[in-house]
């Protein structure tokens, strides 16, 4: 146990999972991901052992994908470790976390790979609170933009991080596969240009960049190091204009509202070309649609002409 933490006391707890965690597993029905889950509690003695960490419970209600707790070493440092299901968009974030080496994310301490699991030794972002939870959406938009531009300044190196292009064509793929079993859901003339887009755009990037693309309000944690850090990239390399989006998508009420004066504002703060970011989401809105029907109505207002 972690002295001075609330909630904690002498001895080694007893293996706790996160609950969403534990949803996302039972929700999945796969016997890997049962198998892997069960053999969180021996992983988490291993990397303790092997790191010399006196671990806590893990943080509550915690990720889907990822088993992660407060941790402290032999020297006495605040850090975090994570346990990650390997899955296929987040399998470069040790490496993303080293070509930014801590600027404008949290530090990677170590990694390691096991049994279909991924093993980081993170920085602690203390006090932690995630940027949705601290300020209103409207100001959270110049947090959102300066993390990025600094973010895309990092080495891209093509040996190292896949294209855009990979994860945009999956995405195309599997979307078309689900609309064939389920016809009608989305209009056809939506559906066809968002595919076309997801196909087409990463090969017409003027410049690529390191991108994060998974960076929204709850990714971004206050912290001691620098007022706000980084968590849990999913690197690729590719076109700026795309790495906005998720953090778009995650503002509700804006986006339902003007979604195009959204999509303006966020080019405005990082210098992009407005209709190019405004693709980028149309696109992302349509493929998000078939899970959140509401976003049917803000993609037909983003299409384009």
């Amino acid at each position: 146990m972690l002295p001075g933490d609330p909630g904690h006391h002498g001895g080694v707890p007893a293996f706790a999972l996160p609950e969403n965690l534990a949803d996302s597993v039972r929700s999945d029905h796969s016997a890997r991901r049962d198998a892997w889950l069960a053999a969180l509690p021996r992983l988490v003695g291993e990397f303790a052992t092997r790191w010399s960490l006196t671990i806590g419970p893990p943080f509550q209600p915690g990720g889907r994908t990822a088993w992660v707790a407060p941790a402290r070493d032999h020297a006495g440092r605040d850090l975090v470790l994570k346990l990650a299901w390997q899955h296929d968009e987040a399998r470069d974030e040790a490496a993303g976390l080293r070509a930014w080496a801590g600027g404008g994310v949290a530090r990677l301490h170590a990694n390691a790979t096991a049994a279909a699991t991924s093993v980081l030794l993170l920085e602690r972002c203390r006090p932690g609170i995630p940027l949705g939870e601290a300020l209103p959406e409207a100001e959270q938009d110049a947090i959102v933009a300066d993390l990025l531009k600094r973010l895309w300044k990092a080495p891209a190196d093509p040996a190292v991080f896949r294209p855009l292009q990979v994860m945009c064509d999956s995405w195309a793929t599997g979307f078309q596969q689900r609309l064939a079993t389920a016809p009608g859901r989305v209009d056809p003339g939506l559906a066809r240009a968002a595919i076309e887009l997801l196909r087409t755009l990463p090969a017409t990037a003027d410049r690529p960049v390191l991108l994060a693309t998974d960076l929204h309000a709850g990714n971004i944690l206050a912290a001691d190091r620098e007022p706000w850090l980084a968590i849990d990239p999913k690197p690729y390399l590719g076109d700026p204009a795309y790495d906005p989006v998720q953090h778009l998508l995650n503002c509700d009420q804006r986006l339902n509202a003007d979604p195009i004066a959204l999509a303006g504002r966020m080019a405005d703060l990082l210098d992009l070309d407005p209709d190019r970011l405004r693709r980028w989401l149309f696109a992302r809105c349509v493929q998000e649609s078939l899970d959140q029907p509401g976003l049917r109505q803000v993609a037909a207002r983003l299409a384009p002409a």
